[in-house]
């Protein structure tokens, strides 16, 4: 119980003298208020970059593999030349993958282009058309607002049916239903059966919202699927089937389909959605190194800052400290008297730069659409290395403060 007395004593001293010296309070805080802000600030950014875009990502699904033409992601050596010869995944590969495969769960072929929509006098031109097969909502995230999906029977006879996006029916379809209205696409009249609900573009700059989702086979009408460019087979791994078991069967299948002898490479690629993420960790790991790199300047200065008043403060109370030590204080009582001084003011120097931050956040909510977030663990962050420089820095003359030996301490009265 004397501990904590004094431990108790010991703050109450050192808030005291914070806000007896204001003015040099105010200055010592001002560098770790910027360093804080500078580095949190930069963090927050990204952070919220950094969901924005792994939250894209995941909607393409973590447990989905694209078979493709080009590999997302390819090394120096990737011979891009062998690559553009290869044929793009055909319906027959899905038929395929449908009739071998014993580990996935769905499987969608997937084919765009982009053309001018027309309804009446309202048209909206390069919009994405997007051809599906049947399981494409088991796969891929659509949230339908009104409407429905087409059947398995409409997908397969490549009926002249579409979903649309929000941002497609409020420009074809102003102030009305467009649930069962037509529209023309290149001149083929497609019934609207759906309208996508609104998202916002993605961070890729996708959008639903400016996209036509028909079936494959109606979308075959008017596009060469062998030539479309961008053609994929999206197939979803069975619970508790891993990448890499999925990937290895998929191979062997379409190895074999396609006639491919041992040896020879993949007429194929399997990419999936960790290889981006991968790319990106590594990208904000830069990031995060030049976050330090910007505040740790400002942290270094704040810190000083903090020092050298520090061993200002401890020079003016040289009288108070003898006389305290003459009444029985212990040295640990006049070390923690000014280690708390200065972790004290490091802290509120840290929370200062965490409102700043704060604020930032709102501001650029309510003005952007971008969803910035200053998390949890940046918050803690904020706190703890602002604690921290207070105590690097405090310690010292505090250590000093300490050992004074309180006759010499004493004689500076006179």
């Amino acid at each position: 119980m004397i501990y904590l007395k004094l431990l108790r004593e010991s703050l109450i001293f050192a808030f005291n003298e914070l806000v007896v010296n204001k003015v040099r309070t105010f200055l010592s805080l001002l560098g770790i208020t910027i360093g804080i802000f500078s580095v949190i600030s930069v963090f927050t950014i990204f952070d919220s970059m950094e969901i924005y875009l792994h939250n894209s990502i995941n909607s393409l699904g973590s447990n989905v593999l694209y078979v493709q033409k080009w590999p997302w992601m390819g090394g120096e050596d990737m011979q891009w030349w062998k690559i553009m010869n290869r044929d793009e995944p055909t319906l027959a590969d899905l038929e395929t993958i449908y009739r071998k495969s014993e580990l996935l769960e769905a499987a969608t072929y997937m084919a765009g282009t982009n053309k001018t929509l027309k309804n009446g006098n309202n048209s909206m031109e390069n919009i994405s058309v997007q051809g599906v097969s049947y399981d494409y909502p088991k796969i891929m995230s659509l949230d339908i607002e009104n409407g429905r999906f087409f059947t398995e029977m409409e997908a397969n006879n490549g009926k002249g049916i579409a979903l649309i996006g929000s941002a497609v029916a409020e420009n074809l379809f102003p102030g009305e239903n467009p649930i069962g209205k037509d529209i023309k696409i290149g001149g083929h009249k497609t019934y609207v059966i759906g309208v996508i609900k609104k998202k916002g573009d993605d961070a890729f700059g996708n959008s639903p919202d400016k996209t036509l989702i028909v079936p494959v086979n109606y979308l075959r009408n008017f596009v060469n699927l062998r030539h479309s460019g961008g053609t994929a087979i999206a197939v979803l791994a069975k619970a508790n089937i891993s990448n890499d078991q999925l990937r290895d069967e998929l191979t062997g299948i379409l190895r074999s389909a396609h006639r491919l002898k041992p040896g020879k490479e993949d007429d194929f690629a399997i990419n999936e959605t960790s290889v981006i993420s991968k790319g990106f960790d590594s990208f904000f790991a830069i990031i995060g190194t030049i976050g330090w790199v910007i505040g740790g300047f400002s942290l270094l200065v704040g810190g000083f800052g903090i020092a050298n008043i520090m061993f200002v403060s401890v020079k003016e109370r040289i009288n108070i400290i003898g006389i305290q030590k003459a009444m029985g204080a212990k040295n640990f009582f006049i070390l923690f008297q000014f280690l708390f001084e200065a972790i004290a003011l490091a802290l509120i120097g840290g929370l200062l730069g965490l409102l700043i931050v704060f604020l930032l956040v709102v501001i650029v909510n309510a003005a952007f659409d971008f969803g910035m977030v200053l998390t949890l663990g940046n918050i803690m962050l904020g706190i703890t290395v602002s604690s921290a420089i207070g105590l690097i820095s405090g310690f010292i003359p505090a250590y000093q403060a300490s050992k004074l030996d309180p006759v010499e301490a004493m004689r500076s009265l006179s």
